[in-house]
């Protein structure tokens, strides 16, 4: 332990000379790591550690405890004074082309920062573009901050204007996200490339030490776990030891790489699920970084907080107003080393939510509903953006489900625009208050804040959704993006069996089970696991889980005997609710103890059945 945590001092070192990005993250991880086990708990400080301490330290625990509750009132008095104010007039000389004269300035707070204001660029001849939809808007900025007559000139940017003239655009822009997020299995490659990019400069008598990521780069191992061990208070120790012993070699090679590179930083094993990492602590949705401007004066840049990664589901990131989503490794691997992801001006499904769910509907079923609807329009390679009054009742954690899922529903993304409560979560998770009134004023100074009042964007199409109409659902009878309700189960399932099994003469047939005293049959369940990145995000899914526990176990219900059961949340922030809110011990009570933190059924990682089963 001494080594470990000596190792990572050198590397908050060094983190802390590196650029402004990773400054903001620190709060919310120093939240997670509370809870970690003793092999997790040195490493799960690391990336906090690497965030200089400028922003980071003040943010204790308890104070992001507070937040949620003080700041609700608070939040609607920054809306005034958050609102963007003009800087004092300074002689601003932007680094590339400015063509639509957007290079401006931002004072919030005592500090002032540079940025391309949209609403400039309107006035200088991108006339319409704030009736853009929001996920345009993002990449619109990202295409003026780097114009350089050369990837990016006058007429890409153009171009997103003309797409308000037919929704839809051929145009091939170059797209460059603010970082990159990975997870360990395609993640491994990408640190390898780079070792390997080393060796052939130091070769070449070159300074090896040059090669790192052009952008920030989170690698969070996750997808490594396995429930071996489950239904014991000890299940999680020992699943985390095996993973250890299986992987030695692996986290090594990983834990250089965190200290080797610039740019780079490792999320230990036993922290949680990358997305849920991702959300809870990493993501900022406005990102800084410190540059010279073309008079070689040091600037602070804020732009929108966007990011690629190597796992389908970094979509997740869009319920927190983070343009993001999966990309292959090559892809991941340029962007990393600072090359433009080259794709081109989307259409974007626009998606109205009305009214609210009923009491006793989850976001899982909505997001269950908003799957099968889309698939149905098709909306591959679009982008998805949801709009309407609807969006007023749903929490940011709902939001991060439904988006989560644009893998299943075929989007690139499903974009949620900032907004109060993505506000209230950037508080109640322990963001730096200077960089939450940074996200309140930049939003409103960009035309990117959303409010009931907002005038529907431009959208190529647009579907709507009455939030009251949704029901209690499963997804299933085998893909996860198909739908039953609950209601219908019975019916499809015997369907089922029939239909695509032939099995519908043995649907009471039990079988025997060797060594054992009792029998199993067709539709038994034999895995029953708490855990997907689209779930375990949710509060109020899991405080929903434990609640259910607790109302079992009053009524003095038994899980069978060939149900293999687990728990494992996508971070340690749920053990902490519902250790406090004292249902864990009512899972537990039902065998459903902790067996780790990070991505296991739905990956595979389910571990063995018991043989005989």
């Amino acid at each position: 332990k001494p080594k470990k945590k000596a190792a990572k001092k050198k590397a908050a070192k060094k983190a802390s000379k590196k650029k402004a990005p990773a400054k903001k993250k620190t709060p919310v991880k120093k939240a997670q790591a509370r809870k970690a086990t003793r092999k997790a708990a040195p490493k799960a400080k690391a990336p906090a550690k690497k965030a200089p301490a400028k922003k980071a330290a003040p943010k204790a625990k308890a104070p992001a405890k507070k937040a949620p509750a003080k700041k609700a009132p608070a939040k609607k008095a920054p809306a005034r004074k958050a609102a963007p104010k003009a800087a004092p007039k300074t002689n601003l000389q932007p680094l590339g082309t400015n063509s639509f004269d957007a290079y401006s300035n931002l004072k919030v707070g005592n500090k002032n920062y540079v940025y391309y204001d949209l609403k400039k660029a309107e006035e200088n001849g991108l006339e319409g573009v704030s009736r853009l939809p929001f996920s345009l808007k993002v990449l619109l900025e990202n295409l003026l901050r780097f114009e350089d007559g050369r990837t990016v000139n006058k007429a890409d940017i153009s171009a997103v204007k003309d797409w308000l003239k037919t929704r839809k655009s051929t145009r091939e822009i170059a797209y460059r996200p603010a970082r990159v997020l990975m997870q360990d299995f395609t993640g491994v490659p990408a640190v390898v490339d780079l070792a390997a990019m080393r060796n052939a400069v130091a070769k070449l008598g070159g300074d090896p030490k040059r090669i790192n990521p052009q952008v920030p780069v989170d690698l969070v191992i996750d997808h490594s776990v396995m429930v071996d061990k489950f239904g014991t208070q000890t299940a999680f120790k020992e699943n985390v030891d095996l993973e250890y012993e299986r992987n030695q070699e692996r986290y090594e090679f990983l834990r250089w790489g965190s200290q080797a590179f610039d740019n780079f930083r490792v999320v230990p094993p036993g922290t949680g699920i990358c997305h849920q990492v991702n959300l809870e602590y990493l993501a900022q949705a406005v990102w800084t970084r410190t540059e010279k401007d073309g008079a070689s004066k040091t600037v602070e840049m804020a732009y929108p907080d966007t990011c690629v990664g190597t796992d389908s589901h970094t979509t997740m990131i869009n319920g927190l107003s983070v343009l993001g989503w999966g990309v292959g490794g090559i892809e991941a691997e340029a962007a990393m080393l600072g090359q433009p992801v080259t794709m081109m001006i989307p259409e974007v499904v626009g998606f109205k939510l009305t009214g609210k769910l009923n009491e006793g509907v989850t976001a899982t079923d909505l997001v269950l509903k908003v799957v099968e609807m889309l698939r149905e329009l098709g909306v591959v390679g679009k982008f998805v953006e949801y709009f309407g009054g609807g969006l007023d009742h749903l929490s940011l954690e709902d939001q991060a489900t439904i988006a989560n899922m644009a893998p299943e529903y075929g989007a690139t993304c499903g974009f949620f625009p900032i907004d109060a409560e993505t506000i209230k979560y950037l508080r109640a998770t322990g963001r730096d208050k200077a960089r939450v009134d940074l996200v309140e004023a930049y939003a409103k100074a960009q035309g990117m804040f959303r409010t009931s009042d907002t005038p529907d964007p431009v959208f190529t199409e647009t579907l709507e959704l009455d939030l009251g109409s949704v029901v209690p659902a499963l997804a299933g009878p085998k893909r996860p993006q198909d739908r039953v309700d609950l209601t219908g189960l019975s019916d499809s399932f015997a369907a089922t069996l029939g239909g695509e099994y032939d099995k519908a003469a043995e649907a009471a047939t039990r079988f025997d089970v060797e060594d054992e005293n009792f029998t199993i049959g067709h539709g038994d369940v034999t895995i029953a696991a708490i855990t997907s990145c689209t779930n375990t995000s949710n509060p109020s899914v899991l405080i929903a889980a434990g609640l259910v526990a607790k109302k079992a176990r009053a009524l003095g219900l038994e899980v069978k005997p060939w149900v293999k059961t687990s728990l494992a949340p996508g971070s340690q922030v749920v053990t902490e609710y519902l250790e406090k809110a004292g249902l864990q011990k009512e899972l537990d009570g039902l065998g459903f103890d902790l067996v780790g933190y990070g991505c296991t059924t739905c990956i595979g990682n389910s571990g063995p059945l018991p043989p005989a089963i």
